[in-house]
């Protein structure tokens, strides 16, 4: 009896030990935010996927109809700036900014199913275009500590 009040308390023990972690780790970041397979899926866009270009670069309109469709379908997942979310990694890290927009274009068409990324080839292809010109404009993201040391700082 004592062996197994003893295993009953180490249990209730571990449980209350990974539910304080989990309450810790409840912000807003996507959960595999620093691993490096996240961000793998933008490599396996195919070389002529890549060599697209975006026919809306140069067009002014594209990045604030861009910002109107990822409110719309993307920050719910990627956060309301593209900082990353609970479901979805941030937009603005390295590889996602240096990524050919055609690769960018790619992932947004077929989606990453097994990572919940839905696919989004039903969207107009012009939309789908002012959504790589959006997350293009999104500079990478500092690092928190970074912003709340430079804030606490200032007077």
């Amino acid at each position: 009896m004592k062996a197994c009040a003893a295993a009953l308390f180490v249990m209730v023990g571990f449980l209350g030990v990974s539910l304080a972690f989990g309450e810790q780790d409840k912000g807003p970041r996507y959960k595999y935010q620093n691993d490096a397979l996240v961000y793998a899926e933008i490599a396996k866009a195919p070389e002529r996927a890549r060599a697209k270009s975006n026919p809306l670069e140069k067009d002014r309109d594209a990045i604030p109809g861009g910002q109107i469709l990822f409110e719309q379908h993307c920050s719910e997942c990627h956060g309301e700036t593209g900082e990353g979310g609970k479901k979805g990694p941030s937009l603005r890290a390295p590889q996602v900014q240096s990524a050919a927009p055609g690769a960018i274009f790619w992932i947004l068409t077929n989606g990453v199913v097994r990572r919940g990324m839905p696919v989004w080839s039903k969207l107009p292809e012009p939309q789908r275009w002012q959504l790589v010109s959006y997350i293009k404009s999104l500079s990478a993201a500092p690092d928190r500590a970074e912003n709340s040391s430079s804030t606490a700082a200032k007077p």
